[in-house]
């Protein structure tokens, strides 16, 4: 695109050097989006579901994860995205232990791979089963 500059004569005689700074607008408004309103860029707020001494049902969730940072311990099961559930209703126990993985899962071979025959120390759920009743009957004598 070329423009033409028409100046007075006596102007372009007095002065050799002339910067000139041309400026071009947009015509019409552009609007853009304001918030994130796709499914995709909500978050998935992962981490721990419960704490350190809390009281939970069999098959609470315990912790969410994208990679392998908490582990499973007593009475705990992995899903296959990551997930920590209770097995066992009881109460709920955080422990850092040095971690003896199951080398053959998935999970254990994409995110400590790396780790293999180093010692390393994890944090693990576990889940302490409630104290049953010792009320007992005799009912027959051997």
């Amino acid at each position: 695109m070329n423009y033409v500059l028409s100046l007075p004569q006596n102007l372009l005689q007095n002065s050799r050097n002339i910067l000139v700074s041309v400026v071009r607008n947009a015509s019409k408004k552009q609007s853009g989006s304001t918030r994130n309103t796709s499914p995709k860029s909500r978050p998935k707020h992962r981490g721990w579901r419960v704490q350190d001494g809390h009281t939970v049902t069999a098959g609470t969730i315990l912790a969410t994860q994208r990679t392998l940072r908490f582990h499973p311990g007593l009475n705990v099961g992995l899903g296959r995205n990551g997930t920590l559930f209770a097995i066992l209703p009881g109460r709920v126990m955080v422990t850092c232990e040095k971690t003896d993985p199951k080398w053959d899962h998935t999970w254990v071979q994409r995110c400590h791979g790396h780790r293999q025959g180093v010692e390393f120390y994890k944090k693990y759920f576990n889940v302490m089963p409630e104290r049953q009743h010792q009320n007992f009957n005799l009912i027959d004598q051997i």
